[in-house]
């Protein structure tokens, strides 16, 4: 008997769970940061972290042809670049995806009840800490019905907005026009919208004839994605314009009301909701193993690398995981989570595309501009980040430097 993963998915079945992945919670959180930077030009700006997006996801899927290991550019980093680059994109991956988990805990609480925001975000991480430590996971199922249910609201948002009346010009934040700098900026928020597409890359070993349909998936994924957020984004503006959305905690409830359509505002903040815990869930998890896979290299402290003797779930890397969330959401708000995610995750994705390029002809190597492009494009949009996120990522990644160094030649013997 073969002892491979069945192959079953076919080209659609992987475009449906590149859809699940992307189109999350992140919609609901992003737009209203970009907006108040890129103004208008917001549209364009989501163009431009679609296309770092798709550089990304390409590369990071032939790396997972040719290693097909839990850890993701952890793993491509240590094989293609050395150890220090594949400790750098895992450190990126924790300390950006933690500060993902926080953005999407304040997610939930505010648009549930804004004013209850934080106590409301720590308590959604504490609940699904406690699922994942007694082994719940988010089903298949579950991720297609959050999916179907995200598209439905963001399908009646965009209607409303079309169709629906307009908010009193707002002038704050228009009074200077956005430049190339600011819609870089804005694509680095942006990005935080598109997190999961690379989720299409771990499908190798059960999709039908991986080589082509992987690259097929990811550009229609990746596409159908970039419609949805575009009409979102067109029918906010236009009901809110860019200085109304660039301040509005939940734009898209703003958009429904302000359109008309207020008796959509619950059914719009419950969405934003499921969306939110739905991603927190998989966020927890993702970061947790993370956590483990890098303690058991001992490249994080070993007493992370512990496995639950009864319900097998790396409970002191979810605990540990927890616990940093929570500083985060009592410390940043929504907007400083976002940066820092974003920062961190870029990070992570220009090391997976420096490591595509070490891929010769013979191991499926993509076509040379397209990591090369994505490298670039990740730092241009990691360093024209706000400042603030620019600041807090490079000392946090000065400090895993540091530790890295101290582990491997001041603490090892010899």
């Amino acid at each position: 008997m073969a002892s491979g993963l069945a192959r079953r998915l076919g080209t659609g079945d992987a475009v449906v769970v590149g859809l699940s992945a992307m189109i999350g919670a992140g919609v609901f959180a992003a737009f209203a940061p970009a907006a108040s930077i890129a103004g208008r030009w917001l549209p364009a700006a989501l163009a431009l972290a679609a296309v770092v997006a798709y550089c990304n996801a390409t590369s990071s899927a032939r790396l997972a042809a040719r290693h097909p290991e839990s850890g993701g550019t952890y793993v491509y980093g240590r094989r293609r670049l050395g150890p220090f680059w594949g400790y750098l994109a895992g450190w990126g991956f924790v300390v950006g995806k933690t500060a993902s988990c926080a953005a999407m805990a304040l997610t939930f609480g505010t648009y549930v009840a804004p004013g209850l925001a934080v106590p409301l975000a720590v308590g959604a991480v504490v609940a699904l800490t406690v699922l994942n430590l007694y082994g719940v996971q988010r089903s298949a199922m579950a991720a297609r019905i959050i999916v179907a249910l995200v598209l439905a609201v963001l399908a009646a948002v965009a209607v409303a907005g079309f169709t629906g009346g307009q908010a009193p010009t707002a002038t704050a934040g228009e009074l200077h026009p956005a430049g190339l700098w600011d819609v870089l900026q804005a694509a680095g928020l942006l990005f935080f919208a598109f997190a999961g597409y690379a989720r299409i890359a771990t499908l190798g070993e059960e999709v039908r004839d991986p080589e082509r349909t992987i690259p097929r998936a990811i550009p229609l994924a990746l596409g159908i994605t970039l419609a949805v957020y575009t009409l979102v984004a067109l029918a906010t503006l236009r009901v809110l314009g860019p200085a109304r959305l660039g301040l509005s905690p939940a734009p898209l409830v703003d958009t429904v009301v302000w359109a008309g359509a207020g008796w959509l505002a619950p059914v719009v903040g419950a969405g934003a909701a499921v969306a939110a815990l739905g991603a927190l869930l998989a966020l927890i998890l993702g970061v947790s193993r993370t956590t483990f896979a890098m303690a058991r290299e001992r490249d994080l402290p070993g007493f992370l690398d512990a496995v639950h003797p009864v319900r097998r779930v790396p409970h002191r890397a979810e605990a540990a995981v927890a616990a940093v969330v929570i500083v985060l959401v009592l410390a940043v708000d929504l907007r400083g989570a976002i940066g820092f995610s974003s920062f961190g995750v870029l990070v992570y994705y220009a090391v997976a595309n420096a490591s595509a390029l070490r891929l010769g002809p013979d191991e499926g190597a993509p076509p040379r501009a397209v990591p090369l492009v994505g490298l670039a494009l990740c730092l241009v949009l990691a360093f024209t980040l706000p400042s603030e996120s620019v600041v807090a990522g490079l000392v946090v990644f000065a400090l895993g430097g540091l530790w890295w160094v101290w582990r491997r030649h001041v603490r090892a013997p010899g």
